[in-house]
């Protein structure tokens, strides 16, 4: 069983998976409390899965980017596992995490995620041989200049519920905003990732493992 964490933002995402099915998820939006929210939520996780810290096989965590706050929280909380329990631990890549639960398409694809102080993380990707593949660097932009750099047919997924009714009016006919299952990223998507490097042996270095940042820190909220 591998037990998958993602804290990269203000939503926290919890799940169980041993390589056939998902055993146990749960998906919240925590605010400012990963702090206080992390630790027993995993702990209820594993217990209404009866599953013991003993029987987990592998830990895996987003590393970024996102939240500043989020993120050392969470990596530092995976790492602690890993280390008293002697687990493989796997870091991905947020971006990666919310891709995976994209479906193809032909259209250019933006990834968001909030950053904080009306900001968000973008990066682009584009379905090219039978798979997702970034198109550039993650970039902090604002909403109302994102809205004017579309120029072509683009789907928008992730969170992009932080944009305004304006800059959404100013989208329409040229972005197509995915649904909210799909902005939601479930850590059940990143146990998926981390399970295919369990089976490989492509565990982390869980002593130099580091959050992966878009920006200076401080400037994430």
């Amino acid at each position: 069983m591998l037990l998958a964490l993602d804290t990269a933002t203000r939503f926290i995402s919890l799940a169980l998976y041993d390589g056939l099915s998902v055993a146990a998820e749960h998906s919240w939006r925590t605010g400012a409390h990963h702090t206080v929210e992390l630790a027993p939520q995993v702990a209820l996780l594993l217990r209404r899965a009866g599953v013991e810290t003993e029987k987990l096989r592998g830990v895996a965590v987003a590393l970024g980017p996102g939240s500043y706050t989020g993120l050392r929280i969470g990596l530092g909380f995976a790492k602690g596992l890993a280390f008293a329990h002697s687990l493989p631990l796997f870091g991905v890549p947020t971006f990666e995490i919310l891709m995976h639960a994209q479906p193809p398409t032909e259209k250019r694809v933006l990834a968001v995620l909030e950053a904080g102080r009306g900001r968000v993380i973008v990066a682009a990707y584009e379905w090219l041989s039978a798979a997702w593949q970034a198109d550039g660097e993650p970039t902090i932009t604002d909403w109302a200049t994102l809205a004017t750099d579309v120029l072509e047919p683009t789907v928008v997924c992730g969170e992009w519920q932080s944009a305004s009714p304006e800059v959404q009016r100013t989208l329409k006919g040229r972005a197509a905003f995915t649904s909210p299952a799909h902005t939601l990223r479930r850590a059940s998507y990143l146990a998926e990732l981390a399970w295919e490097r369990l089976q490989r042996g492509e565990a982390d270095n869980a002593e130099t493992l580091a959050p992966l940042y878009a920006g200076q820190p401080e400037g994430i909220a």
